[in-house]
């Protein structure tokens, strides 16, 4: 049974791990939603920055009084294990300090003085109405993480979940809306691509928020191309290198292969879909990772003992993943772990290791779930040119080595966010998160969602006209 349904005229929602629906509810307007949106936004923007900072500080609140229940929902909805669901609602509640930090830092008002010359002061204007749309693998801290920074800044907000998760996203606008932000100034449509794409390409939208996969990033820049005055911030996937080097620690980096690779089933923007690893390493790392991945737990979310690993998000992803194993594998791969479809009514996946050195060619392509695809190479520069070797740009991580392989590893590995001895996922919320190539548009989320939601207005200004005109003129 696939995890949602869109038919003629709802969304319905299944729970991943036992094919139960969850939730239905009938697909939204788009023009309705966004001539509401332009109603309320004059007002909205001229609410003072510290009412409006004060309503967001009010739902991390709601979001506090609803911490199990939100939790248990992403829980059901996406089938990831309740601790982790936790995690995510502590994420929600954390990203709304620093929406109002990065607002105070990076669209701030200022002033410059410049004597005679009077006043030069800068300032942030909202852009008006904003689509947020988001995924379904983070259904609550993502669009939180964009919707809060939105509406501090003084846009309005039309909110697209994933028609996967359609009841955690009404949860969290139940929370605004408690908080009393207005129901008109943060909305949510209910609906699958193509009430996203309507939305998107809405002639009354001033904005697109985008979090999702690649190809739809792609085509959705691709729509808005004629329109250069419609703000659009994509954060798309990718296909992230972790690189193993010289350690003596190689149960601690099989520890942060595992974590990287099969956390959240794999299905992180940021998780490690390739291992490379020195040959001289290989055998050993490669030894531990996969005895590390044979002990994980894979179950359902409310499990005891607690799963590391749900299951994925639906059958078709599930049947997607098995097919390109059969792929990889077919096409000079050799299994490390094979992938094991555990449930053959529900998508639960056992993690997946596959060596593709030997591979000619080897799809560069985003493969959103626990599979993890080895290269074994010879030298650092062959490391760096594999880690290189893909369209996309998110991120990368280095485990072991010394200052002088990481610093060279920054410097020429292709990413947004490059982390040394740590997961590829490690990433602060005070920080920036977005990438390259595929991987986005060079407007990167978290803590710089700030930037694309308002736009500076450089003003010169005195008091009292004063002017004067000291050459060129002739006798009066």
């Amino acid at each position: 049974m696939e995890q949602a349904s869109v038919a003629s005229h709802e969304i319905i929602s299944h729970e991943p791990a036992t094919g139960a629906e969850l939730w239905r509810g009938p697909i939204g307007q788009v023009d309705d939603l966004v001539a509401r949106a332009r109603r309320a936004w004059p007002a909205w923007a001229a609410q003072p920055h510290v009412t409006r900072i004060e309503l967001a500080r009010r739902f991390a609140n709601e979001v506090r009084r609803e911490h199990d229940r939100l939790a248990t929902l992403i829980a059901r909805e996406t089938g990831k294990p309740l601790w982790e669901a936790r995690s995510e609602v502590d994420d929600v509640v954390a990203r709304v300090e620093a929406a109002v930090r990065a607002y105070a830092e990076r669209t701030a008002q200022r002033k410059l003085d410049s004597a005679l010359q009077g006043t030069a002061a800068l300032r942030h204007k909202p852009h008006g109405v904003m689509a947020v749309i988001s995924p379904a693998s983070a259904p609550a801290s993502v669009p939180a993480a964009q919707i809060i920074p939105a509406l501090i800044a003084g846009n309005v907000v039309i909110f697209k979940p994933s028609e996967r998760t359609p009841a955690t996203g009404e949860l969290l606008m139940q929370c605004m809306h408690r908080a009393g932000i207005a129901a008109t100034v943060v909305q949510m449509l209910v609906g699958g691509p193509e009430q996203g794409q309507a939305l998107a390409v809405h002639a009354g939208v001033n904005g697109v928020l985008f979090t999702g996969a690649a190809h739809t990033g792609v085509a959705l820049n691709r729509r808005l191309a004629a329109d250069p005055g419609k703000m659009v911030a994509l954060e798309l996937g990718g296909n992230n290198p972790i690189v193993v080097w010289d350690t003596p620690k190689i149960a601690e980096a099989a520890v942060l292969v595992v974590q990287s690779a099969f956390s959240l089933a794999g299905q992180r923007c940021t998780a490690a879909r390739r291992l490379i690893v020195k040959s001289s390493l290989a055998d050993n790392l490669l030894d531990e990772v996969r005895l590390l991945a044979d002990r994980l737990i894979v179950g359902a979310p409310f499990d005891d003992p607690a799963p590391f690993m749900g299951p994925v998000i639906d059958n078709p992803t599930a049947d997607g993943l098995t097919e390109s194993f059969v792929y990889l594998l077919s096409n000079g791969g050799r299994a490390i772990k094979h992938l094991v479809r555990l449930d053959e009514a529900h998508p639960f996946l056992s993690p997946a290791i596959i060596d593709v050195t030997r591979m000619s060619e080897r799809p560069d392509v985003e493969l959103f779930g626990p599979l993890l695809q080895v290269v074994v190479v010879d030298d650092f520069e062959a490391a760096i040119a594999e880690a290189n070797a893909t369209r996309f740009g998110l991120c990368a991580a280095l485990v072991g080595g010394g200052p002088q392989e990481y610093n060279r590893f920054w410097a020429q590995v292709r990413a947004g966010v490059i982390n040394w001895n740590r997961p590829t996922y490690a990433h602060s919320i005070a920080a920036p998160l977005g990438g390259v190539g595929l991987s986005g548009n060079h407007r990167p989320a978290a803590y710089y969602t700030a930037d694309s939601c308002a736009y500076p207005v450089a003003s010169a200004e005195m008091d009292q006209p004063r002017a004067g005109i000291g050459v060129g003129l002739g006798d009066a």
